[in-house]
């Protein structure tokens, strides 16, 4: 049991102290968690994240843009090799489970989890606080991509002495796409962009959370699954993914530069997922689950 488990461990034994049950008694009695309970679970790992160190907040962020990094390159992979978009997206949440059982953090779940622990008022959760921490894990998420993509390409080109092939042809078409492509609309290209990433980090907090939900292994895996498959063959857009996907494909030649990258993916992208993460997941579970209001009184 980590620190976030213990924690919403202890607030469940102070709220209902008649059926505290011991560590092991309580991992017996349930393989699911009532709402009320996973959503307190939620704000208690956006409590854990704020007081976390800087070297864990780092070490963990940049191995989970490392990893998805990784995905995303076998999930194009696979789309090349069989033709199809669907059984890329179908492989491509392994990358996301591994680094969401190893305890890893993306930026977008960070965006859904640590405003929680501000609105419920936990002491030393402040808004600087908040952009600490999302400054670190944007930074650790970065580098793990970024290595990523540079080990990706050399090892495609052979050190850069090859013609990477089919499938860095591909991910170039993809960079230059996504935003030439969205350039070329002007601002209906930026808010639709925007939008994608909304519905991207919708998906991916409702994975967060479908883990939660869960306590055992094959559930929290069946509970992520659905959601980020959902997001991958719809073509929502991910920070993170991003943050591979576009420099990879400028090392590999794609035609456009550093500031359409920024201008025209990734800024609206980050919005856009913080956007979609609370609107959709945070704030809806959060005020109907913990801020539940009392039951209406009906005369007889």
């Amino acid at each position: 049991m980590d620190k976030t488990e213990t924690l919403h461990f202890n607030r469940l034994c102070e709220q209902y102290p008649p059926f505290s049950l011991n560590k092991a008694e309580k991992s017996q009695t349930m393989s699911y968690l009532e709402p009320s309970e996973f959503v307190t679970k939620m704000v208690d790992s956006g409590e854990s994240k704020i007081y976390m160190s800087a070297k864990d907040t780092v070490i963990r962020a940049f191995m989970a843009g490392a990893v998805l990094g990784l995905a995303a390159m076998f999930a194009i992979t696979v789309m090349v090799k069989t033709g199809s978009p669907l059984i890329g997206a179908m492989l491509f949440p392994v990358g996301f489970i591994m680094l969401y059982l190893m305890k890893f953090d993306l930026l977008t779940g960070v965006f859904t989890l640590v405003p929680l622990a501000w609105l419920d008022k936990r002491p030393g959760v402040t808004v600087k606080q908040i952009l600490r921490n999302w400054g670190w894990v944007f930074l650790g998420n970065l580098g793990g991509a970024l290595t990523v993509a540079v080990i990706m390409s050399f090892v495609l080109t052979y050190g850069y002495n090859i013609d990477g092939g089919a499938v860095a042809e591909k991910v170039g078409h993809i960079g230059e796409s996504r935003t030439l492509g969205y350039k070329e609309q002007g601002l209906d290209g930026w808010l639709t962009i925007f939008m994608r990433g909304m519905l991207c980090n919708w998906m991916v907090s409702m994975g967060v959370v479908g883990a939660m939900i869960s306590t055992s292994a094959t559930g929290k895996i069946a509970a992520m699954w659905m959601p980020i498959m959902l997001f991958f063959y719809m073509g929502f857009e991910h920070s993170i993914v991003n943050m591979f996907l576009f420099p990879f494909s400028m090392i590999m030649g794609g035609d456009f530069t550093i500031s359409d990258y920024l201008i025209w993916n990734e800024l609206p992208t980050v919005l856009g997922n913080l956007v979609g993460g609370l609107v959709f997941v945070a704030l809806p579970l959060y005020y109907t689950h913990v801020k539940t209001c009392p039951d209406r009184k009906i005369s007889k």
